[in-house]
């Protein structure tokens, strides 16, 4: 089919797919008998994929895969990617948007690392046929027209979907707003779910900050402004430190397995929490030697418990802020870590000048005379 034929259809496909300009794409659009070869809507199996992001392709001869793909659209890209692993990072994708001019674009993108430097346009693994990939706006929908080839017939496949609201600079995309990988089914029209351990990320930024974030600095708070409780007080900081530190731990258990699922990028992140792990064991050793309190070489017990702990508390903060970075938490995590740290600081603020006031009305003892 020449490459005209090919725009006309998919021209007459878009104009189809909707009645009012103000309506999105769905698979009860009644666009069977109206779209032309290759993309003939009678042929197209249609399903719903994620987020009104709708799915239309169809299997032909020679292993070819013809796909429409729309969603809602006002700015930004939309795009759909082929991935070994259900993982962004060596995954090849297409990618379709309106520029700032008004011409639309679709390119085939390598996605060879997370950093928008790292995903390269007129790249990838991805096999076309020889009809031109379009792309068309019609309502408040974008359509992704395009056709792939492949050595057998196509089955299951893992797919990444993704958008983002800012368009492109050039042809250099911006980071997504959000995005998904599901395993779908090309065979029986079928998806099973995210790939993607989302659940697992969740699990570890949660046990990470709870553990590190929380229990850690309220024991550390209770050690050292509180000691007017008697034995309540030691009770009380060994109850919470040793909480803090198996959450600590759990969060260090769920980000192995995290990384064996994903082989993330993200080595200062690990390294930083293992040194946390390592400072954690040697506290609860710390415990199990602590010498009495008469003992010649209490004060240097105290000075490296004190200090080993003060370096565990300030590393916790950093690795947590880094790792809601580096894992795209998003503003709800963002904002829940810094009000808690925000408290954690008045906390001690306040505690501080009790301490001083408290320390600045003991007696001095006079000088022998």
């Amino acid at each position: 089919m020449a490459t005209g034929d090919f725009l006309a259809a998919a021209m007459a496909f878009a104009a189809a797919v909707s009645t009012a300009s103000g309506q999105f794409d769905s698979c009860t659009s009644d666009v069977a008998i109206l779209l032309p070869s290759p993309f003939n809507a009678s042929v197209f199996t249609c399903r719903p994929i994620w987020n009104s992001f709708i799915l239309r392709y169809s299997q032909s001869p020679g292993n070819i895969l013809s796909i429409v793909l729309s969603a809602p659209y006002t700015s930004g890209w939309v795009g759909m990617g082929f991935s070994n692993d259900g993982l962004m990072v060596g995954s090849s994708a297409m990618v379709g948007w309106i520029g700032r001019a008004g011409k639309a674009h679709i390119r085939q993108f390598y996605l060879r690392g997370q950093s928008s430097s790292q995903v390269i346009v007129n790249e990838g693994r991805l096999l076309r046929s020889g009809v031109k990939p379009a792309v068309l706006l019609y309502g408040s929908s974008i359509y992704l027209a395009f056709q792939l080839k492949f050595l057998a017939p196509v089955a299951e496949k893992k797919l990444l979907f993704a958008f983002a609201t800012e368009t492109p600079n050039g042809f250099h995309l911006t980071k997504h707003d959000d995005k998904v990988s599901v395993t779908f089914d090309f065979s029986a029209g079928s998806s099973s779910g995210s790939s993607y351990p989302y659940k697992l990320k969740r699990n570890h930024g949660a046990l990470a900050i709870f553990g590190w974030g929380v229990l850690l600095p309220i024991g550390a708070i209770i050690a050292r402004y509180c000691k007017e409780w008697d034995l309540l007080w030691f009770e009380l900081h060994l109850a919470f430190q040793f909480a803090g530190f198996l959450f600590g731990l759990a969060a260090v258990v769920t980000g192995i397995s995290l990384y064996n699922k994903i082989h993330a990028d993200v080595r200062v992140h690990r390294g930083i929490g293992i040194f946390l792990l390592v400072l954690g064991i040697l506290q609860i050793l710390a415990f199990f030697v602590r010498p009495d309190k008469d003992s010649k070489i209490r004060r240097y017990w105290n000075w490296y418990h004190h200090w080993v702990g003060r370096l565990l508390l300030f590393f916790s903060a950093i690795n947590i802020i880094l790792g809601i970075k580096v894992g795209e938490a998003g503003t709800p995590w963002k904002v829940g870590y810094g009000f808690n740290l925000t408290i954690i600081l008045l906390a001690c603020i306040f505690g501080e000048i009790m301490l001083w006031g408290r320390l600045s009305k003991k007696p001095v003892a006079d000088p022998p005379s």
